[in-house]
């Protein structure tokens, strides 16, 4: 049996399409910024983790509203399925950890990488869950803080960070 393919246009843009669009321009902004910045997670991890954390919402609600829709008709339901979302915020737990490394000067490094890709994978959530507003408003309030942040310390995140093997071999041309 396929749950989705009574979905009409608008229920496809408005559950599904929209709130892909928004985690997308949230998490590629995000993840831009941390590969610019030259860090182990970039575009490609933080797209991922917030699409697929999306996606598993959607699927959650889709799951829920079914649900909601036999119970309404008398067939018993399992809500145990209710329960996906919180194996994704475990999981990314372990993802995040996985970008935290203590190096030789015991230094931590990785935190900030972590904690955005544990942003955009909530976001995702948040959006997928169907809150376009508040999913929307925190995307917003993030990608102002990143830009703000990044252009007071004279880097623009839009634009990658020159490696310092460049910068070195830059200024041995110059000499």
């Amino acid at each position: 049996m396929i749950l989705d393919f009574d979905l009409t246009f608008y229920e496809i843009i408005m559950k599904i399409m929209l709130p892909l669009l928004i985690t997308f321009i949230i998490a590629a902004f995000v993840g831009l910024e941390r590969q610019n910045v030259g860090k182990a997670a970039g575009l490609s991890s933080h797209m991922l983790v917030a699409m697929g954390s999306a996606g598993i919402a959607i699927m959650q609600r889709l799951m829920f509203e079914n649900q909601i829709e036999l119970q309404s008709s008398g067939i018993l339901i399992d809500p145990e399925g209710q329960r996906v979302i919180a194996q994704v915020i475990t999981g990314i737990g372990f993802v995040g950890a996985g970008v935290i490394i203590k190096d030789q000067s015991q230094v931590v490094r990785g935190i900030t990488t972590a904690a955005t890709i544990w942003f955009t994978a909530m976001v995702g959530l948040i959006l997928g869950s169907g809150y376009i507003m508040v999913g929307s408003i925190l995307g917003i309030f993030v990608i102002v803080f990143i830009l703000w942040r990044d252009l007071s310390r004279g880097f623009n995140p839009l634009h990658p960070k020159p490696r310092d093997k460049e910068i070195r071999a830059n200024s041995e041309e110059t000499h």
